[in-house]
């Protein structure tokens, strides 16, 4: 079992740190939220009761691969992913030309984790298609991997066609593809095009054996073996070396937490409003909550 860190909500100028601290406790896989801007968004988030986002204007969002590249300047062991990224809001070479700058300067510690979106407003203002955004996806990411390779690559696609061309720099190693979320859509592209899925909500049991059979149902239509993905899966359960055994048995790979999930009643005491800027996390939400699977804000 590897632990991977969230560390969404965290004030820009604590990342740095925060990487060092990270792989000083062993943790393997470093992760952040990619959020472009803050606007009064009519696309409603798809992570909470009411639709409305649970940050502010002020809660810090850092760019992705700028903090990446930050982070990776003073670690040499601890991996980086985005959780997740948004790929399709941008355009195909801006993606690759990225994650292959960052893996290249990290020594290849980049897993590139990515999803769909939510938010129309940002494709909007990026000037990608939201409505194709996951049929665009499914093309990019073999197109991806050719880019990454090395060489030359020619393509002729739906969405993407260009003459032979090569970029660089390129990684060592092929980059790890992580899809995120657990809509049918997403498990099923994960199962096709996946190295391994991230859970997009803190997961029970239940829950999480509910979409580890969808996952091995989509596997098997696509031919791969059932140990094909690394599963990162957030788990709703206080940590035990009993339960990570037990959910690596289910086949969990990995497992996300973040330090500001549950707090203990001193933190409690100390932030008692619970309010969600960037600078305060939820210290307030309780284990009963995260057990119904609470889903995280900006998780996504």
């Amino acid at each position: 079992m590897r632990f991977w860190l969230g560390a969404s909500f965290t004030p820009t100028d604590q990342y740095v740190e925060l990487a060092r601290a990270a792989e000083r406790c062993g943790f393997d896989t470093f992760t952040l939220s990619d959020h472009i801007f803050h606007t009064d968004f009519a696309s409603p988030y798809p992570y909470s009761d009411t639709g409305r986002p649970r940050w502010t204007a002020e809660t810090h969002w850092p760019e992705v691969w700028v903090t990446i590249g930050a982070m990776a300047a003073v670690t040499s062991t601890l991996r980086f992913s985005p959780n997740v990224y948004v790929a399709p809001a941008r355009d195909l070479f801006t993606v690759a030309k990225q994650v292959a700058t960052a893996a290249a300067l990290s020594g290849d510690r980049i897993t590139f984790g990515v999803g769909v979106g939510w938010c129309a407003e940002e494709f909007a203002q990026t000037g990608q298609d939201f409505h194709t955004r996951g049929r665009r996806l499914d093309e990019m990411i073999p197109v991806l991997r050719a880019l990454w390779a090395g060489g030359q690559v020619e393509h002729s696609g739906t969405h993407y066609a260009f003459p032979p061309l090569s970029i660089a720099p390129t990684p060592s190693k092929p980059v790890p593809v992580y899809i995120g979320g657990d809509s049918e859509a997403a498990l099923r592209r994960a199962a096709r095009l996946g190295d391994g899925w991230i859970g997009n909500r803190i997961y029970t049991e239940e829950q999480l054996d509910q979409v580890l059979t969808s996952l091995r149902r989509h596997l098997k239509d696509h031919g791969r073996d059932e140990d094909a993905l690394d599963i990162v899966a957030p788990l709703a359960v206080l940590p035990d070396p009993a339960t990570y055994r037990r959910f690596e048995d289910k086949g969990v790979t990995a497992t996300l937490a973040a330090p500001w999930w549950l707090a203990t009643p001193e933190e409690r005491a100390a932030h008692p409003k619970g309010s969600l800027s960037s600078s305060s996390p939820p210290w307030n939400a309780s284990p009963r909550r995260w057990s119904r699977g609470y889903n995280l804000p900006g998780w996504m």
